[in-house]
């Protein structure tokens, strides 16, 4: 098994988000709620650096991002939906230390400043009410983000169709079979694939007694 830093070291960013979901199943898959703010975004891949920011506050996703190694994906949970977790500045100070994005259960503001520096933000929409910053809270504990929960160095995979969070422990387990599942794809041509769903289909009809 893949420990944390092994699964940071492997190549998600070629994985769709819809063969990771056919291997993981819907537990890692984050509600339709989340979602890419801007379009067309790119896929992100990378380590999860899990935030905690209690309701009407953002000070930890603040610390977060002078905080989160180059490659990581902030991942932050907050569930309110009054008040913006970040804006232009945060998500600039972001990007320029090598933050790939953020997969946020909240808000944000500055969408425009945002999409303009392609940034790739995942979240449940904008407001243009920022948040305080009292709460401390601990960093890279397990937060629930679009009802996954979420560890440290989790591999998240995000992009138009949604977003997935591999765990760190089968990073490796996960890589291989959604490898083998694209190439087996990739080798099928549309007749077949049509041929194999017909039979497919058929035979759950005639199992249910459908006739027709």
């Amino acid at each position: 098994m893949a420990d944390v830093n092994e699964a940071a070291d492997l190549d998600f960013a070629d994985i769709p988000t819809t063969t990771l979901a056919d291997v993981l199943g819907r537990e890692k898959v984050m509600d339709i709620g989340i979602r890419p703010l801007w379009q067309p975004v790119p896929r992100i891949a990378g380590p999860a650096f899990t935030v905690r920011c209690p309701v009407g506050d953002n000070l930890m996703l603040h610390v977060a991002i002078h905080r989160a190694a180059p490659g990581s994906v902030i991942v932050v949970e907050s569930g309110d939906l009054d008040h913006a977790l970040a804006g232009g500045n945060v998500c600039a100070v972001a990007r320029r230390r090598g933050v790939v994005g953020f997969v946020a259960d909240g808000l944000i503001r500055d969408l425009g400043e945002v999409r303009e520096m392609a940034f790739p933000v995942f979240a449940r929409g904008v407001i243009p009410i920022p948040g305080g910053k009292k709460a401390v809270e601990p960093l890279n504990t397990e937060v629930r983000c679009g009802g996954v929960a979420v560890n440290a160095g989790d591999i998240v995979v995000a992009d138009e169709e949604g977003v997935v969070a591999v765990p760190a422990q089968r990073a490796a387990e996960v890589m291989a079979a959604a490898r083998a599942k694209l190439a087996k794809e990739a080798g099928e041509s549309l007749d077949a694939w049509e041929e194999a769903h017909r039979t497919r289909i058929d035979k759950i009809l005639r199992d249910q007694g459908f006739e027709g």
